[in-house]
């Protein structure tokens, strides 16, 4: 979720041509995500003999279907080091001086035994792991020129691809952001709070957390002109508390247990977004860009930033 300023935003709904368009971008992304499903499939089918899906005992390391509240990064535990890549997705439905609705889709990638030790190589996965689509509506109340308060619903799918399970997902939350009186440095506070669960079709498990996040966003008082976007560099701190335990799913040792953990964080802001309509997704929008690192409860995380980071 990002935030907005007080302004008067087209009606998108009027328009039955932008309809056409969300349409059209929402079949291409659908399009290349089975390509990328089918060549996992495809790939995974040569190096290993089929399994039926009844036969396999292994733990289903569910945890991938909170990827899109995670955010993208890689992830290191005592057991497993895994990768995440999210490809949020808006569209906004109606919008006034007050309040603005949103519909929301991310498809998030999960990439297993990817370490740290594999940036600095450049080295890319080449099997998808993991597939979740959350699709969902988002509400902005904007309070007055500072405040601004927010909440989503979403409801999705998951899909594993070595345990052959799927999952479905739902998640919703709340939140408030208050831009702090300090001109030079423009800083928002933020705090959040939310839920997210799942429901296995292996063994019919269940697995669901709630966390309260609050945390700080400020520029540096510098800023630079690109093209015609102008770009600020921004820091963040924050923390997360989970009032239920965050749980990992290891295959080797114990799982992990999260109920806390501390984030700082480095990002580009850009004074309008940045959109891939070169490769046909315009509703793909980039306003943030940076790398964070988040550390607590047994749980290391490098983040990767493409939204408003807290």
């Amino acid at each position: 979720m990002m935030m907005k300023q007080r302004q008067n935003l087209p009606l998108i709904e009027s328009s039955l041509f932008d309809y056409l368009r969300f349409i059209d971008v929402t079949f291409r992304l659908s399009l290349m995500i089975l390509l990328i499903v089918c060549s996992s499939m495809s790939h995974a089918a040569e190096l290993t003999p089929t399994t039926p899906p009844e036969l396999i005992t292994e733990p289903d390391a569910s945890h991938y279907a909170f990827a899109n509240y995670l955010g993208s990064g890689v992830y290191r535990t005592s057991g497993q080091s895994a990768a995440v890549a999210n490809i949020p997705m808006g569209f906004v439905l109606d919008s006034t001086d007050d309040y603005l609705l949103k519909l929301r889709f991310t498809a998030s990638f999960g990439f297993f035994d990817y370490s740290f030790n594999d940036l600095p190589q450049g080295s890319i996965p080449n099997n998808v792991g993991t597939i979740t689509l959350t699709p969902g509506l988002e509400y902005h109340w904007l309070v007055d020129d500072k405040l601004t308060l927010e909440s989503y619903v979403d409801l999705g799918y998951g899909h594993n691809f070595s345990t052959y399970s799927h999952v479905g997902i739902f998640s919703t939350g709340v939140s408030a952001l208050y831009k702090l009186d300090a001109p030079l440095f423009t800083p928002v506070w933020v705090n959040r709070i939310y839920y997210a669960g799942y429901q296995s079709n292996q063994n019919d498990s269940t697995e669901g957390y709630s966390v309260f996040k609050t945390g700080v966003d400020f520029g540096v008082n510098y800023d630079w002109q690109w093209q015609d976007v102008r770009v600020e560099p921004r820091l963040f701190i924050a923390g997360h508390w989970y009032f239920d335990k965050l749980k990992f799913v290891t295959p080797v040792g114990k799982d992990v247990l999260t109920s806390y953990t501390y984030e700082i964080g480095a990002t580009l802001a850009f004074s309008k977004p940045i959109n891939l309509s070169a490769i046909g997704l315009d509703s793909v929008e980039i306003e943030h860009f940076g790398l964070s690192y988040q550390v607590g409860g047994g749980l290391k995380v490098w983040r990767l930033i493409f939204e408003f980071p807290l």
